[in-house]
């Protein structure tokens, strides 16, 4: 389907919803020769299909003018509904519109560890769970994903279209990661760019960070204190538990065929790094999160909705007036009219 259609006529700004229907609107007026072309040759039809003898009888009281009126008002009427489909609209004012909010960047966890199963139905589920209820409660902030294992990469850019950042999400696997590991450290440096790149303007910027803790390559206070020299702030959200969980291996068919196991061969038992993730957050005078059997970022939204927002897009729309009502009862009188006449008219016979 081809979007709205704006144009300028007599100098008005004008604009048509669903410009398609006026294809449906030629077709209605393109029927209106044809209703006139079988209309006219009507009595000509039958008196060829019963003779010179029967077809002056029958054909008495049968009218050209009558079937060529009712085809021709009822194409009309067909044609004005279908301009009315097209929803025309016009006498638009400028409207300016102006967005504020914050830019939160969110750094969601997609190492093999998020496998584990501590959490239910696993830490990697729970996770998006997570970002899902938090891209569902945001109201006008621009939202980013980095997702990362042994690297990080931009999942999604900032947007405040959410249902786009929705579709990123669900394409993001710890099956699908191109390095294991977990590199918290490259993630909050990659946010703290995305952040810094946007030129927006925000004051207030936040990483969310969704991970389990476990900062492999031990950098990650590092990076937190980069971060807080920008001025970014991390609310991390602690997902699995402290007694920790065994981590499986899935074959390509997504069938358990076993457990992680470490260098000497023993399973390899993954934990939430509560602490570590506290200490992250408390550097950049953020917050730590963590419901255990609940839906943690209902508290980070509160922690947003603290936050000073600003002014990141401003731009000038048309605010226009519906005219489709008036070409919705013409077609409707034109069809109603259409009706109203009889394709022939009644002769009484003497003797009757």
């Amino acid at each position: 389907m081809m979007g709205p259609w704006t144009f300028t006529l007599l100098g008005e700004q004008m604009q048509l919803v669903r410009p398609w229907a006026l294809l449906l609107a030629l077709a209605f007026l393109a029927l209106i020769p044809v209703g006139v072309v079988f209309g006219s040759r009507r009595i000509v039809r039958i008196r060829q299909v019963f003779g010179a003898r029967l077809g002056p009888i029958l054909t008495e009281g049968v009218s050209v003018a009558r079937p060529i009126l009712r085809s021709v008002l009822q194409c009309l009427g067909f044609a004005l509904l279908a301009v009315a489909l097209a929803q025309p609209q016009c006498g638009g004012t400028p409207e300016p519109i102006r967005r504020e909010g914050l830019d939160v960047v969110v750094a969601l966890d997609a190492s093999k560890s998020m496998l584990a199963r501590d959490v239910e139905p696993d830490r990697i589920t729970r996770a998006k769970l997570e970002l899902t209820t938090l891209l569902d409660s945001l109201g006008g902030d621009r939202v980013g994903i980095v997702a990362f294992a042994g690297l990080a990469h931009v999942q999604c850019p900032l947007t405040s279209d959410y249902a786009a950042a929705k579709l990123f999400l669900r394409a993001v696997d710890p099956q699908d990661m191109p390095q294991g590991g977990t590199n918290v450290a490259d993630a909050l440096n990659t946010a703290a760019r995305m952040l810094e790149e946007s030129g927006s303007g925000v004051q207030d910027r936040v990483v969310v960070l969704l991970t389990d803790g476990e900062d492999l390559e031990g950098n990650a206070r590092t990076a937190a204190e980069a971060l807080a020299a920008k001025g970014i702030r991390i609310l991390a959200v602690g997902i699995g538990s402290e007694e920790g969980e065994t981590i499986p291996i899935f074959n390509r068919r997504g069938q358990q065929v076993g457990m992680q196991r470490g260098p000497n061969g023993e399973v390899v038992v993954s934990r939430l790094d509560a602490a570590g993730l506290q200490q992250l957050a408390e550097l950049t005078e953020g917050a730590y999160f963590h419901v255990p059997r609940g839906v943690a970022v209902t508290r980070v939204v509160e922690r947003l909705d603290g936050m000073k927002k600003a002014e990141y897009e401003s731009r000038v729309t048309y605010r226009y007036q519906e005219q489709f009502q008036r070409f919705l009862f013409a077609g409707l009188l034109f069809w109603a009219l259409g009706l109203l006449v009889q394709p022939s008219r009644r002769v009484g016979r003497e003797g009757a």
